[in-house]
């Protein structure tokens, strides 16, 4: 039985696999995503200067995905090739309510991401924010959606992109300081707003799912690979810089009811957030949490130890360099239930022959 994507031959035994990472949890085998080399990359960074630029063409958005995606199909791992709409993250949700609309560069990701300026001066103007579906930003939208869709049928996926949810959304509205500010002087609108941020994101995913089929009865994800059914991606990057109980006071409640209004979702954690660990792994609807590694903290993998202890059975994503994995496989020193995202292999036969002792592993 032939696979639905033309750059993932081996397609239905990675779904397999990633099937029982997600539902099954089993605390004896590993699996991983291996990053070689790539000219499209190289090509990007060279002909892109990073930081502030103009709004992307979409058509050359969808060219960059579709020679990556193709060029690592010759890497038999635990990946479903997708294309990540980085241009829909923090700028879409507050541009399809009037914000201020700004795109960035990044040479090293490929990406081009987007956030607005603070959009509100004061809480008399939140009575005029409405969800502007014929406006530009939800136009531009629907437009990548759409191209994303066409060009990627029978070859790759495409990607769940980020939410903003909560105070995320409220950080769009009156930028961070302010917003850390509202929560003590103003808490009913601020939970007014978290209301509205709820509508904005069910109707943003909604749209998704509607416009982009499923995989097999899941969803493509850049931060898990592929999840079944349709999973949303959540951020509580607000309370990186709070306590535990400004987290369990402001953060589960809006969490947890979007997740459960999908089929759940995965969740990132920056390492200046690791003191929510335990919190942030009991959120109903939380199917994988991925452990990013920031500068000025020991990464995840070595830590990952303690942070499984504090996580329990809850599907792990992190990051490693080739080098560190390659010593911890021979070593036969790897924790279980994860799903390690390996940089700097050297290339696609390296990363197969490792890929080769990976599916074999157990703990």
């Amino acid at each position: 039985m032939s696979f639905a994507l033309s750059y993932c031959p081996d397609g239905l035994e990675r779904l397999q696999r990633l099937r029982l990472l997600y539902e099954e949890r089993p605390q004896d085998r590993i699996f991983a995503r291996m990053q070689t080399p790539a000219r499209a990359l190289s090509a990007f960074a060279e002909t892109h200067e990073e930081g502030y630029c103009p709004p992307p063409d979409l058509r050359r958005r969808v060219a960059f995905w579709d020679e990556l995606l193709r060029e690592q199909a010759a890497v038999l791992d635990d990946s479903i090739p997708s294309a990540y709409l980085s241009e829909l993250d923090q700028g879409l949700y507050g541009g399809i309510v009037g914000g201020k609309v700004q795109f960035m560069t990044s040479g090293d990701s490929g990406w081009v991401s987007s956030m607005v300026w603070p959009i509100l001066n004061d809480w008399s103007e939140f009575e005029n924010l409405t969800i502007d579906r014929d406006g530009r930003w939800y136009r531009f939208y629907l437009e990548e959606l759409d191209l994303f869709r066409e060009a990627s049928q029978g070859k790759f996926g495409v990607s769940h992109f980020i939410l903003i949810n909560g105070l995320n959304f409220v950080f769009e509205l009156f930028g961070a300081t302010r917003t850390y500010m509202e929560l003590i002087d103003n808490p009913e609108r601020v939970s007014e707003a978290i209301d509205f941020a709820f509508r904005l994101n069910v109707d943003v995913q909604r749209t998704f799912f509607e416009r982009i089929p499923l995989l097999e009865g899941g969803t493509c994800s850049n931060t898990g690979g592929w999840l079944p059914g349709r999973i949303v991606s959540e951020s509580v990057d607000p309370f990186h810089m709070t306590s535990v109980d400004y987290f369990e006071k402001w953060g589960r409640e809006p969490a947890e009811r979007i997740l459960t209004t999908f089929d759940g979702g995965v969740l990132h954690i920056h390492a200046n957030g690791r003191h929510l660990l335990e919190a942030v792994s009991s959120l109903r609807g939380l199917k994988a949490l991925y452990a990013a590694d920031d500068r000025g903290y020991p990464s995840a993998f070595s830590i990952l130890r303690d942070v499984k202890s504090r996580t329990g059975g809850l599907p792990l994503v992190v990051g490693v360099e080739y080098p560190q994995f390659a010593e911890a496989l021979e070593r036969h020193d790897l924790c279980g239930g994860v799903l390690y995202n390996v940089g700097g292999v050297p290339d696609a036969d390296t990363a197969n022959r490792c890929m080769e002792r990976v599916r074999g592993y157990r703990c």
